[in-house]
């Protein structure tokens, strides 16, 4: 358990390039980590910001940051740049002014300034655009942790990692950052909530752009919350007053300028292909997205992400109402945000990845989130519940690809969404938990061993501890070397 966590699919800029937007200049990253813009800025949760959380779900307190990062050993992290998308605001959710903003801030923890700018903000590659630059401004500059030197690099592939791995000493660390973007909106489409405006000259323009930026993004999350003319996305919202900004577009498929974006992402000209993250696709556009792969691109080789995600427990996108495993089923969220077998099997043939994310929303059901609270929680049950929760994950999808005669340890890994709009599971607050994480996640991988260790197929019986090295960090480090 010496090796660090990978996790590849966070949010260390969204609560610190928010706040910057309070500041004059806007847009700064602060090399003092005392300031709130800055992405050094160290918030662990206090009792009563866990207190919160576990009453109302609101995660306040930074999870991702640089600092935690450092604090956790953390040497290679995947981010997902994210312009926010202003359908969580205005007045056709509700018709009194400022209700949202409290909501979006309550969830997200983002300044007013910034909620202003989103507003009013018509052009989301520039606000993309400007995210990247707030990290680049402090690419490897210089920060003292408790008197170790830590500098954070924005990495142009596996061969910088290898060569940042090599450079660092007892006293110099180096923690290596991967881009990724979340939502095809950032090529500015899905303005207007009511109406298509995109431009497919724009949209080819901004997607040419960014696979020629220097920090290239290993892959692109196509949806997210709300409709971007590209592709329909999956149900994501909960909250009432804000469902309906999400309808436009639910479920739906991939549009025309939708395939030509794909096309444009995935040619592999010079090497620079951006793979698609099936996550917050609909069922129909992921049923379309892997009628491509299967006919347009079968030769190509082309990896299936799902860079943030958990099962549902049920046997394909088809036989949604069917599983193959009913002794799992009251595990996991019935859900089609969630992943389906078939697509588990699918991602491990492509030699894809699944990130597994650390959300209490969508790891578990009503019952397995409830059969793993504590109301006077000690520390080590608490964890030992929670991991349970991830090490369900872990254990549905080996026992799915071992019916296929498929390695069965080979895609799982962490895509925590931390410092999304998250709820995270209690006791796993932020990136200085993963090592608590593995511990237990090894306990439970052992007592599973113990029992069903017979039932594997030969090449998939190897030991607890290999298995959660890969899920904390073998997996995804394999999967980068691959495809980046």
């Amino acid at each position: 358990m010496e090796k660090h966590y990978v996790d590849i699919h966070c949010h260390p800029s969204l609560k610190p390039y928010s706040k910057s937007f309070k500041f004059n200049p806007a847009k700064q990253n602060a090399l003092d980590p005392n300031r709130k813009n800055s992405i050094w800025h160290y918030s662990p949760p206090n009792f009563l910001e866990k207190f919160v959380n576990r009453i109302v779900t609101l995660t306040k307190f930074t999870q991702t940051d640089l600092t935690a990062l450092a604090k956790s050993k953390t040497k290679v992290v995947v981010v997902a740049l994210y312009p926010f998308e202003k359908h969580f605001f205005g007045k056709e959710i509700i018709g009194v002014k400022g209700v949202t903003d409290v909501m979006v801030n309550l969830a997200a923890s983002i300044s007013q300034s910034r909620m202003n700018y989103i507003r009013s903000n018509n052009d989301y590659f520039v606000d993309l655009m400007d995210e990247y630059d707030y990290y680049k401004q402090l690419h490897n500059q210089v920060e003292n942790i408790g008197g170790t030197t830590y500098t954070y690099r924005l990495v142009r592939g596996f061969q910088d990692i290898e060569n940042n791995l090599t450079q660092e000493t007892d006293s110099k660390k180096i923690i290596n950052i991967i881009l990724t973007i979340e939502g095809g909106h950032s090529f500015n489409t899905g303005i207007d909530m009511n109406k298509d405006m995109a431009s497919s000259t724009e949209v080819m323009g901004n997607i040419a752009a960014i696979k020629n930026w220097e920090h290239r993004p290993m892959f692109l999350t196509l949806a997210h919350h709300f409709y971007n003319e590209l592709c329909g996305h999956a149900s994501s919202i909960s909250i009432g007053m804000l469902k309906k900004n999400q309808s436009r577009g639910l479920n739906s498929g991939i549009t025309e300028l939708g395939f030509e974006a794909i096309e444009l992402l995935l040619d592999n000209t010079d090497g620079k292909r951006i793979p698609i993250d099936v996550k917050h696709l609909s069922t129909v556009s992921r049923k379309a997205y892997y009628n491509l792969l299967d006919t347009k691109y079968i030769s190509g080789k082309i990896p299936v992400i799902a860079s943030h995600g958990a099962c549902n427990g049920k046997h394909s996108i088809v036989q949604w109402n069917q599983t193959d495993f009913p002794e799992h089923e009251k595990w996991f969220c019935d859900i089609d945000i969630n992943f389906y077998d078939d697509e588990l099997i699918r991602i491990a043939r492509s030699n894809g990845i699944f990130g597994i994310q650390l959300d209490e929303r969508r790891i578990g059901s009503n019952e397995a989130i409830s059969e793993s609270k504590m109301f006077f929680p000690n520390k080590r049950k608490q964890l030992n519940k929670k991991a349970l929760l991830v090490w369900r994950q872990v254990e549905h999808i080996a026992e799915v690809l071992d019916k296929e005669g498929l390695f069965c340890w080979g895609i799982q890994s962490i895509g925590s969404d931390f410092d999304g709009i998250v709820n995270p599971i209690n006791g796993l607050w932020t990136a200085e938990n993963m090592k608590d994480l593995a511990e237990e996640m090894l306990n439970h991988a052992e007592t599973y061993l113990s029992k069903k260790f017979i039932k594997l197929h030969d090449f998939n019986r190897i030991n607890a501890e290999t298995i959660v090295e890969r899920v904390m960090h073998e997996n995804a480090m394999e999967f980068i070397k691959r495809n980046y």
